[in-house]
């Protein structure tokens, strides 16, 4: 039985981007915890956990220089070369590949299929209340941390709608559209929920973060 911290160290995953991933798996199993009604906890800690690891594909090192130390950015430029020569230069491909080579069960393979800030919509009229979890715990955690929806999209709205090359930049009315359905989705989720949105903090999570890291994966 293997876990993340052993699974992250053997893909070579970045550490900001493993604290990313536990960070995501953290705050959907708190939100499993208060709701009202029985979700499938371990699809969602392990789709959480798993989502994101050939992110690194489309990783603009310069953006934040300091999440490439020790190594330095010569080492994760290489280990970026070896992840698209492997998985292809597509980042959610990618995602979904690894999340097969680990034999992940299909259910969290689906769930980590649907995350995504394009498929908000999507995610929002979906009947799968796992998948809600998991994509709004996503949009709840930025770089260095557990964010409001509001703060999170801000953040965002900087990386969609100017970094993001010409062919790819969503136009302000598709912005807005994927924001009003992420609020939606924090709506469905809380509504009959025993905590509130505000509740889920970086100080909530540190404690579930340091179980996750040896969660059971298998």
């Amino acid at each position: 039985m293997r876990t993340p911290r052993e699974i992250y160290a053997e893909y070579k995953i970045m550490p900001n981007l493993q604290l990313h991933q536990l960070r995501v798996a953290a705050v959907g199993k708190r939100i499993a915890e208060s709701a009202p009604y029985a979700l499938d906890e371990k699809s969602i800690i392990l789709a959480g956990l798993f989502h994101d690891m050939g992110n690194i594909i489309k990783s603009d090192f310069s953006v934040f220089p300091e999440f490439c130390e020790p190594e330095g950015v010569a080492h994760w430029e290489s280990v970026k070369a070896e992840f698209i020569q492997k998985y292809g230069p597509k980042t959610h491909r990618a995602n979904i590949m690894i999340a097969q080579e680990l034999k992940l069960p299909q259910r969290v393979i689906d769930i980590i299929d649907a995350v995504g800030f394009s498929n908000i919509k999507n995610v929002s009229d979906t009947d799968s209340w796992e998948k809600k979890v998991v994509e709004y715990a996503d949009c709840r955690v930025g770089p260095k941390g557990v964010l409001s929806l509001e703060e999170r999209h801000e953040e965002a709205h900087i990386r969609y709608m100017t970094r993001m090359p010409e062919n790819e930049k969503y136009t302000e009315y598709e912005y807005e559209q994927l924001i009003t359905s992420a609020a939606e989705i924090e709506t469905q989720l809380f509504v009959m929920s025993t905590i509130t949105s505000a509740e889920i903090t970086d100080e909530v999570i540190t404690s579930i973060i340091e179980q996750l890291w040896d969660y059971p994966v298998g």
